[in-house]
């Protein structure tokens, strides 16, 4: 995993502040994979919020991480529990890092 030390706690923290206790992180994409380089920060979120919730959640943690962690490329996906997967969805829980 591709991440500077201390900054997966600290996405985590966040998330989990944003998002209340029982949300789970994980970092996928090009981050997990070391011998990459460069690369956004690519987190899936999986959350029991409504829609509407979880969208203005979204919103506010890329702002939070954005000054936190300065100018830096993060994508962010909102995955509610009750909604089917999809093939990003699928990706994420089979590829991604829980934080």
């Amino acid at each position: 995993m591709r991440l500077e030390p201390g900054l997966a706690p600290l996405i985590k923290q966040e998330v989990l502040s944003t998002f209340g206790p029982d949300a789970c992180v994980r970092l996928f994409g090009s981050r997990v994979d070391d011998r990459a380089r460069g690369g956004d920060i690519d987190l899936h979120i999986e959350t029991a919020l409504d829609r509407a919730t979880a969208f203005e959640r979204e919103q506010k943690l890329f702002a939070r991480l954005q000054r936190l962690l300065g100018e830096r490329r993060i994508d962010i996906v909102t995955h509610r529990t009750d909604d089917p997967l999809r093939p990003i969805d699928r990706e994420a829980l089979r590829a991604g890092v829980p934080l």
